[in-house]
C-alpha cells in the first residue's frame, strides 16, 4: 500500500485531500494541531493514522518520522506540504514580526520535514513531493507582504528541489490555489458578488490538483486560469499593479 503524509490535515484543503488520496488507495498519515478533528478524520478514512503535532515544535519533523517508522515500516510515496496560514498586514503595522511567523510556518517548516522526510522518500522511489504554494507565490498583494513572502520562497525552493531530486525519481510539484473558500477564509466577500464568485475555488478542487501534481505534473494553478496572472506579472507588471493597488483579499489559507 502507497502511504502519503498530508500536512494542514485537520480542515479545508488538507482535510480535502486526505480524503481524496484514500480514494486513490493510499493510507494517509494526516499531521495538524487539532487532535480531535485528526481523530474523528482517520476514523472516518479506510486507512490512515494521525500525528497531532504543531509543526513549529523543533521536533515535529522527528515526531512525524518515528510515527512513519515506528507505525508503518518507513516507506513514503508522498508528501504533500500543505500547512500554513495567512495575518494581514501591511509591513509598517506587522513589521518583521508578521514576515518572521509568516516565514516560520508557511516555509521554514515546510524545508524541516522535508528533510527529514527526503531519505524514506528516496528509498521508497518512485515517489513525489507536492508544496502547496499560492497565486500569491507569483504576485503579491497590499497587506500580504509576509505571506507573499513566504510562498514566493516555497515556489523558488519547490523549482530548485524539482532539478535536484528529479535524478532521485522524487518527484517534486507545485500547486499554487488562488482564492479557496475554507473554514478560516470563506471569502464571502467575493462569493456573495455574481461578478467576482467564479474566482473562488474549492477544498476539493484544489485535492484534485494536488493528486494530478503528485502524478507527475509539474505545476497547477486553482482555477486554472490564474496563470494568466502570474504570465502578466513578469509580461506587464505595471497592469498587475494598478490591477491590485485597490484590492488587499488573502488567498487561501489552511490549519496548521
Amino acid at each position: 500500500m502507497r502511504i502519503a503524509v498530508v500536512t494542514g490535515a485537520s480542515s479545508g484543503i488538507g482535510e480535502a485531500t486526505a480524503r481524496r488520496l484514500s480514494r486513490e488507495g493510499y493510507h494517509v498519515i494526516v499531521v495538524a494541531r487539532r487532535e480531535e478533528r485528526l481523530q474523528a478524520l482517520a476514523a472516518d478514512l479506510p486507512s490512515a493514522s494521525y500525528v497531532a503535532v504543531d509543526l513549529l515544535d523543533d521536533d515535529a519533523p522527528q515526531r512525524v518520522r518515528a510515527h512513519l517508522e515506528t507505525e508503518h515500516g518507513g516507506p513514503l510515496h508522498l508528501l504533500v506540504n500543505n500547512a500554513g496560514a495567512a495575518w494581514r498586514a501591511t509591513f509598517a503595522d506587522g513589521g518583521w514580526e508578521n514576515v518572521r511567523k509568516h516565514m516560520a510556518l508557511n516555509f521554514d517548516a515546510q524545508v524541516r520535514l522535508t528533510e527529514a522526510l527526503l531519505p524514506p522518500l528516496r528509498a521508497s522511489a518512485p515517489s513525489a513531493i507536492v508544496n502547496v504554494s499560492s497565486t500569491s507565490g507569483r504576485v503579491g498583494r497590499a497587506k500580504s507582504g509576509a505571506y507573499s513572502a513566504s510562498k514566493f520562497a516555497l515556489a523558488g525552493w519547490s523549482d530548485s528541489l524539482f532539478l535536484e531530486e528529479r535524478p532521485n525519481r522524487v518527484h517534486v510539484g507545485l500547486v499554487l490555489p488562488g482564492f479557496v473558500a475554507t473554514e478560516g477564509f470563506p471569502q464571502r466577500e467575493l462569493v456573495d458578488r455574481p461578478l467576482t464568485r467564479w474566482i473562488v475555488s474549492t477544498p476539493d478542487k484544489v485535492a484534485d490538483a494536488i493528486v494530478d501534481t503528485a502524478n507527475g505534473r509539474a505545476e497547477r494553478y486553482v482555477p486554472r486560469a490564474y496563470w494568466v496572472a502570474a504570465a502578466l506579472r513578469i509580461l506587464a507588471p505595471r497592469v498587475v499593479a494598478r490591477a491590485n493597488s485597490g484590492t488587499a483579499l488573502t488567498p487561501e489559507t489552511t490549519a496548521r
